[in-house]
């Protein structure tokens, strides 16, 4: 038998693909810099990628949200298999909650449970995908859309954020990129890096952009109430009924429990436009193929959700 070595070919090897990908990612990038730290230099590295505050102290989620994890898994109801769309009481849960920033309700149906917001982005993006299809994301943004894309074989266009104009959408340019390949448009609002906190008009004229152009917008809000300054946090849901609208988001931010990733992916469509188009029904089958969070930690979404006290979140 033969041991190691020789000019054996093996079936196998990377997937440069992965690769590529993964060079967009934050985390990718990270990894790259902190393996090539000198071990021997005893100067203390302040971690400025670290995106993370439940590591310091001084940020904690609320004894609520504690007390809900722990219910549920003393209660025992949750040990089993959840749906691949979450569990109904928990989708119940994320459309009451989300319903209170728009002017019509969500039903359970329009929510999908997520492992995380990052999940939800690659669950739209993997649907969307096709030949020659394009996407148009934010530039500064968030890199993992670029990573997700490039993995799903969408090609990339950016779109400035104009900083004279409070990083709002260079719309001129979202229509000039635009052709009869483009999927979608992304927004990242309140704004990942940027900061900024787009108004009621802006986001108007985005959802009116994407209906010329026949797209739909993925609006990313896992900051969403997260906000400083004079502009209110206004959904881009509230604009469902000028073009579709699929919303990701997760109580990773506002409650600081990145780690329990719990997200969502919601359809905000009055119209139907997404259904129609087969969208929705593509969504939930690759839920099929794919996981689902915890399902103690849906048990827990809706207490989460509806017993933490108004003093928790900053006013």
């Amino acid at each position: 038998m033969e041991n190691g070595g020789g000019s054996k070919r093996w079936g196998f090897g990377r997937n440069e693909e992965i690769l590529r990908a993964s060079a967009f990612s934050i985390r990718g990038i990270l990894g790259s810099v902190i393996q090539n730290l000198n071990p021997d230099d005893t100067r203390p590295v302040i971690p400025l990628g670290h995106g993370d505050p439940s590591a310091f102290p001084c940020f904690r989620t609320p004894s609520e949200a504690q007390t809900a994890i722990s219910d549920a898994v003393y209660s025992a109801k949750f040990n089993c298999y959840a749906p691949t769309i979450g569990l109904l009481p928990a989708r119940q849960a994320v459309a009451e909650y989300l319903s209170q920033d728009l002017p019509y309700k969500l039903s359970p149906d329009d929510v999908n449970l997520t492992i995380g917001c990052t999940q939800a982005i690659e669950i739209i993006l993997a649907v969307l995908a096709r030949p020659n299809a394009n996407i148009l994301l934010p530039r500064p943004g968030f890199p993992y859309y670029e990573a997700r894309a490039a993995h799903s074989n969408i090609e990339i266009r950016h779109f400035d954020l104009l900083p004279e104009s409070d990083w709002e959408v260079d719309l001129n340019a979202v229509e000039a990129l635009a052709d009869e390949n483009t999927a979608a448009m992304v927004i990242i609002n309140p704004g990942n890096p940027c900061g900024n906190v787009f108004k009621y008009q802006h986001l108007k004229k985005i959802a009116e952009t994407a209906r010329k152009l026949g797209i739909l917008v993925i609006a990313d809000e896992v900051y969403d109430h997260l906000t400083f300054g004079d502009n209110p946090f206004v959904p881009m849901g509230v604009f469902g009924s000028i073009s579709p609208v699929i919303t990701v988001g997760s109580i990773s931010k506002r409650w600081i429990v990145p780690g329990w990733r719990l997200g969502w992916l919601v359809i905000n469509d009055t119209n139907g436009i997404l259904k129609e188009q087969g969208v929705i029904d593509c969504i939930t089958r690759f839920q099929n193929i794919s996981s689902d969070p915890a399902t103690f930690i849906q048990g827990a979404v809706p207490d989460i959700l509806q017993k933490t006290k108004p003093d928790f979140f900053p006013s």
